[in-house]
């Protein structure tokens, strides 16, 4: 997504230091919307996180890598310090105090997915993250209605963090004006839904929580989007991290519950069901 032109180029380079930045922000929490929840069944994140879950279960360190274009970048925030990736270490590390848990914001602004792929080594692998959240697809929506290239570029960008042991977290569209005006944006969600499901890694619903906002009307007076029809705002984001940071939580804690259950098999807590026999063969 490409930056308001408003923004001035100060601001601008002060988001994109804060990006780069992999020191932790202060910790103090600006105030959350008091409405911006979802129903479990928009927000969770099905998908088994086995490396995050065993380091949290072990109380070792963690480290996050959000990948993306400028809606992780944080543009449209009033300040650097509200992108969400930056309210989400926030929110992990007041969800498991003691912890250390780091996240880094290599979102780049007006990127789309064969920009995302090639830096992937850079600013992913080199890293050696234990999560990786991609915020992908509404860049390519905004460019063309042909996505017939996008799949298979995702799909590897999937394969190549999987191959390197990294838990995978898809981000899909924003809930927008500008995103819904495009043809493709429907094709897109459904494409990164099962591409989610068919690799097995987790899918965080923006679109849909968004959606939920907008008609529950939970963050009124103030808005999720800015007056660009496209950009996320502080009160957007901060609901964004939270409700993200929920779903991490949740999806760990459930797996944590799981390993300490006596009644569940090795083969149960790693997810493998083992075929029902029917008789002799």
């Amino acid at each position: 997504m490409t930056a308001i032109p408003a923004m001035g180029r100060a601001a601008a380079l002060a988001i994109a230091l804060a990006a780069g930045s992999h020191a932790f922000a202060d910790d103090t929490l600006t105030p959350i919307p008091p409405h911006c929840a979802a129903p479990p069944t928009l927000s969770s994140i099905e998908a088994a996180l086995d490396r995050t879950s065993s380091r949290i279960l072990s109380r070792q360190s963690l480290t996050i890598v959000a990948i993306g274009s400028s809606s992780t970048l944080g543009v449209g925030a009033s300040s650097p310090d509200l992108s969400y990736p930056t309210r989400l270490g926030q929110e992990l590390r007041q969800q498991f105090p003691g912890l250390e848990i780091r996240v880094i914001n290599h979102g780049v602004g007006g990127q789309d997915v064969p920009e995302e792929l090639t830096r992937l080594g850079r600013d992913v692998i080199a890293e050696h993250p234990d999560l990786v959240i991609w915020q992908v697809g509404t860049n390519a929506v905004l460019r063309r209605d042909d996505l017939s290239a996008d799949e298979q570029l995702i799909s590897r960008g999937v394969a190549l963090m999987k191959e390197n042991g990294i838990d995978v977290v898809l981000m899909d569209l924003q809930y927008a004006p500008r995103v819904l005006a495009r043809p493709a944006s429907a094709e897109m969600e459904r494409m990164i839904a099962d591409l989610a499901k068919r690799t097995r890694v987790g899918l965080f619903r923006r679109f849909e929580i968004m959606q939920e906002w907008d008609r529950t009307q939970q963050l009124a007076p103030a808005s999720s989007v800015g007056p660009d029809g496209l950009h996320m705002t502080d009160a957007g984001y901060a609901c964004m991290a939270n409700q993200l940071a929920e779903a991490l939580a949740s999806n760990w804690r459930s797996r944590d519950k799981l390993a300490r259950s006596p009644q569940r098999s090795p083969d149960a807590i790693a997810g493998i069901r083992r075929p029902t026999s029917s008789g002799p063969h």
